[in-house]
């Protein structure tokens, strides 16, 4: 089917070599799904296939490259050789501080990789079959310049939707896709974030800004919480800093229903129901605050919490309409009602006593009224945590020297509360003064979000706005019809049929849209549902840059090798798509002017990009809204939320048991007794990977299902049994992970698996919508497992 590059596997890495180097981040014994990633010294793997072996270094003359790895994780610079027109090895490079994972170092395999995709295919069968027949670039232009004439024509330009994913945050593939659409007329696109909706409505309107990143001072701190996350699977990069925590003395707490791989390198670990964080956080607030124990000073200082919110209203008071910075509180030495940032006046923490009580509260009385109820024995009881391990870590926590909260985009965000539940880390933080300090904070998985970028090529404002599909009922909406009719579907950097929950639905979905084009480098479970693939080039295969939010280094991507066969970068097939349309001159412009117009705002320059391959904007001491600063409009953080009140939720962080939930007395929770959250791999960072032959030896090769040894025992399922997990929505096929290591009640279903091997859990995760902020609820479903029959 595909056109392979001759000799692509001579030479390879040896996958086992390279693990057996040496030993990284050690994994839970039974539990971790792929070995650690070894490393010989400087990153380099340890052996190559196909090399004499001697004492000589066999890449003493080969050309070198640097790249990087730009799906979800550390972003490591990447250092490639290429010996006679071959990549043959890549290695973590010198510019990084810690090594770089297998997942980075795979990129040596899969320039190689002769699955790869390397001409358009265009489908010769039914959807799902995997028949295609070849085409060439000119037959595949022409169709889809005939199908989007054709789309916009019947139904308007709006009608092709274009979706794009985590696979790739190079500046080159996402941002030039919303310029194409842009220029095009306003293609529709995609709402709600599958991984960090959470975040962005909780931490922006609370802080002022989010991606601004802990990471520099993790090893600075004295009692870190990983919440609901797994940095040491999905920050593998530098978990080496969590465990200097413990190594210097400190603690290091984890939050979460599996005892993960991070937990077992941590001091304690708190298993809670799915779905119940915020719960938890309010009960640890509500001990700070009965106990006195938050930090007034930086509460008056440097938050809204003596800010004033009028009972009528029911909004805080502006003493000026046209400023949303012009909070008022009351002064308690002149006892009149003045703006929160006049000088040399003593501000009221709470109103009791005061004539001023009966019209306002102060947000800080608020918060605590929301806090209240959560007792520890109340959250003992909702939570399935002990009440003396709450108030211990609350305690502990507020005490601290230096304390963190790590979020990271964790799981405990994708539920029904998962803004809730990340706005009350972001109170804790603030009632506590541990953030804006050297080891404080409250980690989001950012990075330079305070360093603005620019655009590769201008995106034309539109005069209209276009609609946009819901993400999690995207298999209903295009069914239906609604918001709009999809005729064109163009799928790049990303995997619904992986990825997106309710997966029949979406699949269902992918059959009715006439035309659907992904573009990738391998047959995906996508791929298999579309009707034209094409093959696009990869890491070292291209020209380019990495400059994103979510890394602290400017990366320059520089090409070494040629893609596979006949495959061209998404720059150069919206660049051609562009000529067809009459707006060529956009997008075909040297790539040095490309690169430039990315990093002119954050002051690097492409000269001093070229000879640094990377730099560090931010800088190894940075620490985010350093000394209480934080980027709201009072400078202040904010807790009382408009947004939410605007959606019909309390503008204050709450939390109500959620609609899918195990222990509700109804139907479904009978039908469905366990919860099931989803597990990061070695293997892969979300579906990216997990067709690489090379992760074979030493990581899963079939879906795993972690089940608690009770709750398998009373459906006779032994360890290794062939299982089926399944609700409503569908069925996911695994392995029987049997042990102690998962909350009773509980199961852990691997994230990424594609239809090929063995099926997506996607297929039986929740798809509410909407939920506050839009937060996905993957983490907030309900399923049964069963024997394979």
């Amino acid at each position: 089917m595909t056109k392979n590059v001759e000799c692509a596997r001579d030479p390879k890495i040896s996958r086992r070599a390279f693990v057996g180097a040496a030993a990284a981040t050690a994994a839970v014994a039974g539990l971790a799904g792929c070995a650690p990633a070894g490393e010989g010294e400087g990153g380099a793997p340890a052996a190559e296939e196909g090399l004499p072996v001697t004492g000589e270094d066999p890449f003493a003359d080969a050309q070198v490259f640097y790249s990087t790895c730009p799906p979800e994780c550390q972003h490591h610079n990447l250092k490639g050789y290429v010996k006679d027109g071959k990549l043959v090895k890549v290695e973590s490079s010198e510019l990084n501080d810690c090594a770089a994972c297998a997942r980075g170092i795979a990129r040596a395999y899969m320039t190689n990789d002769p699955e790869r995709l390397t001409v358009p295919l265009l489908r010769d069968g039914d959807k799902g079959t995997g028949k295609f027949k070849e085409i060439t670039w000119d037959e595949a232009f022409d169709l889809i310049q005939e199908k989007f004439d054709d789309a916009i024509a019947s139904d308007g330009v709006e009608s092709i939707c274009y979706v794009t994913g985590s696979g790739n945050f190079g500046a080159m593939h996402g941002p030039v896709a919303t310029a194409f659409f842009a220029h095009l007329g306003g293609a529709s696109t995609t709402v709600g974030s599958l991984c960090c909706a959470g975040t962005t409505a909780a931490i922006t309107p609370i802080y002022g800004q989010r991606f601004l990143d802990t990471r520099n001072q993790i090893e600075n701190s004295t009692y870190c919480i990983i919440w609901g996350n797994n940095p040491a699977i999905s920050k593998q990069g530098y978990f080496q800093r969590f465990e200097k925590v413990v190594e210097n003395g400190g603690k290091l707490v984890v939050i979460d229903p599996i005892y993960t791989e991070s937990a077992a390198k941590a001091t304690d670990h708190i298993a809670p129901w799915p779905g119940t964080d915020a719960a938890l956080g309010l009960a640890m607030l509500n001990t700070i605050i009965s106990e006195k124990l938050y930090d007034e000073e930086f509460l008056l200082a440097h938050t809204c919490a003596p800010c004033l919110v009028d009972k009528a209203a029911g909004a805080p008071v502006l003493l000026d309409a046209e400023d949303p910075a012009s909070f008022a509180v009351l002064d308690t030495t002149s006892g009149e009602v003045v703006r929160h940032d006049t000088t040399g006046i003593t501000v009221a923490l709470t109103l009791e006593g005061t004539p001023q009580a009966e019209q306002y509260n102060t947000e800080f009385e608020l918060i605590a009224a929301n806090a209240a109820p959560w007792t520890t024995a109340a959250a003992e009881a909702e939570c399935g945590v002990p009440a003396a391990d709450i108030e211990r870590i609350a305690r502990e926590y507020a005490g601290a020297e230096h304390a963190m909260i790590i979020q990271n985009m964790g799981g405990f965000m994708r539920t029904e509360n998962g803004t809730y539940a990340t706005a009350v880390g972001a109170y804790l933080a603030a009632f506590c003064g541990q953030v804006g300090h050297i080891g404080d904070g409250v980690s989001d998985a950012g990075g330079m979000n305070e360093v603005k970028t620019g655009a590769p090529i201008p995106v034309p404002e539109l005069d209209h706005k276009v609609p946009a599909i819901p993400r999690f009922k995207f298999g209903e909406a295009v069914l239906a019809e609604d918001p709009l009719k999809v005729n064109v579907l163009w799928s790049m950097t990303g995997s619904p049929m992986t990825q997106w929950p309710n997966t029949n639905m979406v699949r269902e979905a992918l059959k009715k849209i006439p035309f659907v084009v992904t573009v990738e480098h391998y047959l995906t479970s996508t791929a298999l549902y579309s009707d034209l693939v094409l093959p696009c080039t990869g890491m070292f295969e291209m020209e380019g840059v990495l400059a994103n939010a979510r890394s602290h280094w400017v990366q320059l991507v520089e090409k070494a090798v040629d893609g596979p066969g006949e495959s061209k970068s998404d720059l150069e097939i919206f660049t051609e798509l562009a000529r067809r349309y009459g707006f060529g001159e956009a997008f075909d412009v040297p790539m040095d002017t490309l690169i430039s117009n990315v990093i002119e705002p954050t002051g690097v320059t492409l000269e001093e990009l070229k000879e640094k391959k990377a730099v560090d904007v931010v800088g190894p001491d940075y620490i985010p809204y350093k000394d209480g600063e934080f980027l709201t409009p009072s400078k202040k953080a904010e807790f009382w939320v408009g947004a939410w009140k605007e959606e019909g939720f309390d503008p204050i962080a709450t939390y109500a048991r959620s609609e899918e939930d195990a222990r509700n007395d109804n139907e479904l929770a009978q039908k469905y007794p366990l919860f099931s959250v989803q597990q990061k791999t070695y293997r892969g960072v979300h579906s990216t990977f997990h067709a690489l032959p090379w992760m074979d030896e030493v990581c899963d090769t079939e879906p795993h299902i972690l089940m608690h040894t009770d709750d398998a025992a009373a459906r006779g399922i032994a360890d290794g049994d062939a299982v089926v997990v399944f609700n409503d929505r569908g069925e996911h096929r695994g392995v029987a992970r049997v042990n102690g290591l998962i909350k009773q009640g509980v199961i852990g279903l691997q994230n990424g698996w594609w239809e090929q091997q063995g099926g997506s859990s996607s297929h039986v995760t929740n798809d509410k919508w909407k939920t506050l902020g839009g937060t996905h609820c993957c983490n907030q479903t309900l399923v049964d497992v069963k024997k394979e029959a």
